[in-house]
């Protein structure tokens, strides 16, 4: 696979990105409650990532110390990489998204005890060391392994600001250490008169040279690598900006549609998905006399009945793993078995039905010991063959759920006004009960020879 060029714009793109503040992507996840929650679970476990294996790598640079240095002065590091240890746990206890002046200041902790490990003499040491020595040991490449940890739990701007600090620091450093450093008389003037004809050799092995260009070297190096992972670090954040405002437009569509269609949605490639036919169960619910109702009551009272019934409904619904289809002004049609058809789809439409009843029977109890009349549901269920697929155009869609099953459970539905009952489920969908059978109908009713409005044969049912 190749992949092609960046293009200049993206390039642009990348560099005005790099200039948002602080206080802009603060506003951001301010407006994202998904994307709050994002950040702070990712500096969670980011956090708890880089302490882990902050510790780990100490561990393994305790046990090559004494390898490298195989005195009893050793022990003076290793106290220090203990301190290390306890600089990192403390760093996960304070550690918060934003700013946080306790972790600012334990990242300055970290730098400047690494930078007095590295250019300090071990007072240990009973020989006379000259300052300079200390950078004959090569230990700035320690100062990657903090950068390597800042990277897993910090943002990119102090990933980048710890690269500028760590840099200017040991630069300053160098220029201290040359200026006010220890050094050995005769030591460099030795080292000249026995390689008079090596002069690079002699500069580079006299004991008393800061070797200031190779410091520079170092800190150049430090800062383009700190900048570099600091980039990647920002593409992290951002693509964690995008899956949080994704996953906010998800929630924001379950509000409106079922969570299994915007699960099958959400993977489609194209707009416009199979038609096909499966055998489903379907289930009406409707507020009996809820236009007199409306007529006599205030707007308020009405849409505050409307919410609390409709929030009832979509409980059982999503809890019998049902997909509410749709609201119908005081009505809904639920579906089992869409987007897929499982065993329990009939069992679970009956239990769905049977809940709704109970959570209205709860409701009215309320309302009559508040003095407000009872709220009377009727509910139609049947079973069969249904036509599922994307109906509309290519700028408004709709997942429908059409066929005779669908037109079935909703004539149940009214005709249990003329027989005077709560619910009505079809035949069909109780002989799909299996095992379950006796518990759910044991409070129905048969109700054969059903006369429903545009069908020639009469239906068999069960009432409740």
């Amino acid at each position: 696979m190749t992949i092609s060029p960046v293009p200049r714009s993206d390039v642009r793109s990348l560099l005005l990105s790099l200039r948002t503040s602080r206080l802009a992507d603060e506003a951001r996840a301010a407006r994202n409650p998904h994307l709050q929650a994002a950040l702070v679970e990712d500096k969670r476990i980011g956090m708890a990532i880089a302490v882990w294996a902050r510790t780990a790598a100490l561990v393994v640079i305790a046990l090559m110390l004494p390898f490298v240095n195989p005195r009893w002065e050793v022990l003076f590091y290793e106290a220090l990489v203990g301190a290390f240890v306890a600089l990192g746990w403390w760093q996960l206890r304070v550690a918060r998204v934003g700013q946080s002046r306790a972790e600012l200041l334990l990242i300055i902790a970290d730098l400047l005890l690494l930078a007095l490990t590295l250019l300090v003499p071990n007072p240990f040491v009973g020989e006379p060391w000259p300052t300079a020595m200390q950078y004959r040991w090569n230990g700035f490449i320690y100062f990657f392994v903090l950068l390597a940890a800042a990277t897993l739990a910090y943002s990119w701007r102090t990933v980048a600001t710890i690269g500028l600090w760590t840099a200017l620091a040991w630069l300053i450093a160098a220029g201290l250490l040359a200026a006010f450093g220890t050094t050995l008389p005769g030591i460099s003037e030795a080292v000249a008169a026995a390689l008079p004809a090596f002069e690079r050799i002699r500069l580079f092995l006299d004991p008393n040279a800061i070797m200031f260009e190779f410091r520079v070297q170092e800190a150049v190096v430090f800062f383009l690598v700190a900048t570099i992972l600091a980039l990647k670090s920002r593409r992290a954040n951002q693509l964690l900006f995008d899956q949080a405002e994704l996953a906010a437009e998800r929630a924001n569509l379950s509000r409106y549609f079922p969570p299994t269609l915007v699960d099958e949605l959400a993977q489609k490639a194209k707009p416009f998905g199979d038609v096909r036919s499966q055998e489903i169960a379907v289930l009406f619910a409707d507020i009996v006399g809820f236009t007199r109702f409306a007529e006599s009551h205030p707007p308020a009272e009405v849409v505050g009945v409307l919410r609390r019934y409709h929030a009832l409904l979509e409980h059982a619904v999503f809890a019998n793993h049902g997909t509410l289809d749709k609201f119908l002004g005081d009505g809904v049609m639920t579906t089992f078995g869409t987007p897929t058809p499982t065993a329990n789809d009939a069992a679970n439409a009956v239990q769905c039905g049977l809940d709704i009843l109970r959570a209205v029977d709860a409701w009215n109890a309320e309302r009559q010991a508040a003095g407000q009349p009872p709220i009377r549901v009727s509910i139609g269920l049947h079973y069969g063959p249904a036509i599922l697929g994307d109906i509309g155009s290519e700028r408004r869609l709709e997942f429908a759920t059409l066929g005779d099953t669908v037109n079935v459970a909703s004539r149940l539905e009214g005709k249990t006004r003329a027989l005077d009952c709560r619910l009505l489920a079809s035949e069909a969908l109780i002989g799909r009960l299996g095992e379950g059978r006796a518990r759910l109908t044991a409070t129905m009713k048969p109700s054969p020879g059903l006369r429903l409005r545009g069908r020639a044969l009469p239906l068999d049912a069960w009432a409740v």
